[in-house]
């Protein structure tokens, strides 16, 4: 099984303007993604952006791919280097955020081993354990629900499942493995990236402001699944960027 990697990455971040040049330790945070990705058994990594800053900050350590500075998101900006490149339609790509220095490289190999494991599945994501109702509750934590063979049924910033009984008692106290937080990287065959980018925005996307409801609206599988390690999370804020470079410092690159 073989796959290459890409890392999204644009300048213009609304809540963190030039995020992906924070210096991380030393080192812009896109090169820390690109280090982290090359780790992987990926038999290639590619940055995409639109801004010639971040390939000059990415140098030689790993190639770049440019491209339109329109892109609405950064699956639209992965199709156009599936164009570029003229990659076949059954290679498997993994979209690995430009915003997640310490992605564990084992979970790169996972998401896309789980979807070459899945030929059903047009794409493939992971997830993790909600532990803390405030987790659970908040808005900016996108949740998961998935069935027994591990196909996402739903995807939503609300709490899924409602709990209804014990939440009418108590909304602090969760019970044991039910609630599962959605892991922001994802694993494509590369022709249905052709096909994603030409279905319109669907209603529920729109609503919950969630790319992945497209796929599920348009009847595309995704296969979910626990992640095989601990994911530390992305830099959104600059509590965020705060908290990363104290774990950089700590030695979490090590």
């Amino acid at each position: 099984m073989s796959f290459s990697v890409v890392v999204p990455a644009r300048y213009a971040s609304e809540r963190l303007p030039g995020k992906a040049l924070a210096d991380l330790a030393g080192k812009p945070m896109v090169l820390r993604v690109a280090e982290r990705c090359l780790l992987s058994a990926a038999g290639q990594v590619w940055v995409a952006t639109d801004d010639q800053r971040i390939a000059d900050a990415v140098g030689e350590r790993c190639p770049v791919v440019m491209t339109r500075p329109d892109h609405p998101s950064g699956t639209d900006r992965l199709q156009e280097v599936v164009t570029q490149l003229g990659l076949a339609d059954d290679d498997i790509l993994v979209n690995v955020q430009g915003d997640e220095p310490l992605i564990p490289p084992e979970v790169i190999n996972q998401v896309a081993e789980n979807l070459a494991a899945n030929p059903d599945c047009q794409m493939a994501t992971l997830c993790e354990p909600i532990t803390a109702a405030g987790d659970l509750f908040s808005a900016d934590i996108c949740k998961v629900v998935f069935d027994n063979r591990g196909r996402a049924l739903y995807f939503s910033r609300a709490p899924i499942p409602w709990d209804r009984t014990a939440f009418a008692r108590d909304r602090e106290r969760l019970g044991d493995g039910q609630w599962w937080r959605h892991i922001g990287i994802y694993a494509y065959r590369a022709g249905f990236l052709h096909q994603f980018v030409n279905w319109p925005p669907a209603p529920l996307e729109k609503l919950e402001s969630l790319e992945q409801l497209r796929a599920l609206a348009n009847g595309a599988a995704i296969h979910v699944a626990p992640a095989c390690k601990d994911v530390p999370g992305g830099v959104d804020t600059p509590e965020d960027l705060e908290r990363m470079r104290v774990l950089l410092r700590g030695g979490a690159h090590d």
